[in-house]
């Protein structure tokens, strides 16, 4: 009888003792698994944020060449026979004949520019007159004055050339044109009285 409770003793101990192994070998696994889940989602995430660095990175180089393929740059001449004015009012020279336009930011039937991007633009003007009256030219922003050239009335010059030219910070839409002032007048005819500027730097 003895001998029988001493075995069976030895077959439950050897059954824990087997239960135990199991449940260390789970715990193990599970372990093994939780760590693999864990690698997992840090797989994840460095592949989200290694994406997300990636759209960015696309999306500046897009930028970039955008900034890089915008070209603005126009130049016109006036096409009236003789004289342009004088007027009773001041008026805005419309420059007629267009020598080159590229990005069409310049209208040859208003004598209007119109800032297509952000960024800094160079402008100049030049004018032929005659003499027998006062020449005044306007470089406007908008509706504000940016630099002016004028010549006065006389007897002793037959003929006069001016202009001007600024550095001009613009906003997309704004406008730029040469306003003449009432009782003025240029040339329009001669090749002499231009009108021209360019995109120089994006912002």
């Amino acid at each position: 009888m003895k001998e029988k409770l001493a075995a069976t003793e030895t077959r439950l101990t050897n059954s824990e003792n087997r239960l135990k192994d199991s449940e260390n070998r789970l715990m193990n696994s599970e372990g093994r698994l939780m760590n693999s889940e864990n690698r997992l989602k840090d797989s994840e995430t460095r592949l989200m944020n290694s994406e997300s660095r990636m759209m960015n990175s696309e999306s500046q180089i897009i930028a970039l060449n955008n900034k890089l393929g915008t070209k603005v740059v126009f130049s016109a001449r006036t096409s009236t026979s003789g004289a342009i004015g004088p007027f009773n009012t001041d008026a805005t020279l419309v420059y007629g004949t267009v020598i080159t336009n590229e990005g069409n930011a310049y209208n040859q039937n208003t004598g209007i520019f119109t800032a297509p991007v952000a960024g800094t633009y160079y402008f100049i003007f030049f004018y032929h007159t005659g003499g027998q009256h006062k020449s005044q030219l306007t470089l406007m922003k908008n509706n504000q004055v940016i630099v002016n050239s004028s010549d006065h009335q006389t007897t002793n010059d037959g003929a006069d050339n001016g202009g001007n030219a600024i550095f001009l910070q613009l906003q997309r839409g704004d406008q730029v044109f040469v306003r003449m002032t009432a009782n003025t007048h240029v040339w329009g005819e001669g090749y002499a009285t231009t009108f021209s500027g360019f995109l120089v730097s994006q912002n």
